[in-house]
């Protein structure tokens, strides 16, 4: 039985693996590494549900499609249910005892604040590295507390883009 299944998986592979590794490099925004995952987790789900092997060769291809694009959508929800959170006291900075990854995290943060407009650098300066509240940074920068929220919030959204473009979060 196991042979067999690996016979299935292989044929499986031959005919359908070229069109879903290009819908998933479509669904994905032509990230390679992001459609090899989606991909890989597709096949591995084939894998455990051998009954769809059995089907004709284009509903097996739907059901592969639809198992690709729904990780991919689930990938999509799962980052959407961790909303940044703007508050009027700053975190706690983290401790840290070896100097040489504090310098690289201080270069890359230093160059991905670069990148920022110069809106969205005072704000997280003011908010995060020089720690005052939301009403200190509004007095000192000369807007509403409201604007300073929304600034911040979108400053953080831009400043998460930046570190994965420069390959540090994701």
């Amino acid at each position: 039985m196991p042979e067999e299944r690996e016979e299935l998986m292989r044929a499986l592979h031959d005919e359908h693996a070229p069109a879903l590794w290009a819908y998933c490099l479509r669904l994905t925004g032509r990230d390679a590494a992001r459609a090899q995952d989606v991909c890989q987790e597709t096949l591995l789900r084939a894998w455990r549900h051998p009954e769809v092997l059995s089907r004709p060769s284009a509903s097996v291809r739907g059901w592969l499609f639809t198992v690709a694009r729904n990780v991919v959508i689930d990938e999509w929800r799962s980052r959407r249910l961790r909303p940044e959170v703007v508050t009027d006291t700053p975190p706690e900075a983290a401790v840290d005892h070896d100097d040489v990854d504090r310098l690289l995290e201080a270069w890359v943060l230093g160059e991905a604040m670069s990148r920022l407009s110069a809106e969205h650098r005072e704000v997280l300066r003011e908010c995060y590295l020089l720690g005052h509240s939301v009403a200190e940074a509004a007095d000192r920068l000369g807007v509403p507390g409201g604007t300073v929220k929304s600034r911040t919030h979108y400053a953080l959204r831009a400043l998460r883009l930046v570190l994965e473009e420069l390959g540090v979060a994701k």
